[in-house]
């Protein structure tokens, strides 16, 4: 036999959520984490200036890790290298799945801008031997290097590696990796914490009728369908 969902009205809720205090200052260090994570130095900087709220890192190491991304998102994948190894060259000396990926980088964008001798020959000099070593990394070659064998990349089965996603994914890979060299979460806390909003929203559903949010970006309480 069905059991009824206990109704929840909005001002019982308003009144429960009301009496969860939250300080300010954890409010304010969930945001400056955000920034400093996602890398808007400018607003990190006038958001310390504002609330007092020190970061947790250099906020000067984060324009040179934005370089670093810019320049992979740019298909500048050699410039990038040099970067990273200009911040901390033990980064990936000791990443080397980071490394062939950006090695990997480096030949997709040789073979986009149609130089294809010396793809081939980047792809022997520098990749095989990675590849010889790394059966996941020689797949990953010869997914790349198979481009070559189409006229029409757009038509072909490993297309996407030529879309501008590959390059932001590459890049978000090694914005990772610096920021955990600097003792840093790789990822924000705030997404996470949206994501276990979502999950406790989705667990309660099943007891009870209650306001929720419904639209994340306006966080606005919804009345309950009764």
């Amino acid at each position: 036999m069905a059991t009824s969902k206990k109704v929840i009205t909005r001002d019982e809720w308003e009144k429960r959520l009301n009496d969860v205090k939250i300080r300010k200052e954890d409010m304010n260090k969930l945001v400056m984490n955000f920034l400093v994570t996602e890398g808007y130095v400018e607003a990190a900087e006038k958001f310390r200036m504002e609330s007092g709220t020190e970061p947790d890192i250099d906020l000067a190491t984060i324009s040179d890790r934005m370089a670093v991304k810019k320049a992979v998102q740019c298909g500048n994948v050699e410039d990038a290298i040099e970067k990273v190894n200009d911040l901390n060259p033990e980064i990936l000396d000791t990443n080397p799945q980071l490394f062939f990926h950006l090695q990997q980088q480096r030949l997709i964008e040789l073979i986009r801008n149609g130089k294809i001798e010396e793809a081939l020959e980047f792809a022997q000099e520098e990749l095989a031997p990675r590849g010889e070593e790394n059966q996941s990394f020689l797949e990953e070659l010869e997914r790349t290097v198979s481009l070559l064998a189409f006229e029409d990349v757009s038509n072909c089965p490993v297309g996407e590696l030529l879309d501008i996603s590959q390059r932001l994914k590459t890049a978000s890979e090694v914005n990772a990796a610096i920021l955990t060299s600097q003792s840093h979460e790789k990822d924000p806390k705030l997404p996470s914490l949206l994501k276990m909003l979502i999950w406790a929203q989705n667990q309660l559903d099943e007891k009870a009728a209650y306001p929720r949010i419904n639209d994340l970006s306006k966080a606005t309480l919804e009345d309950p369908a009764v």
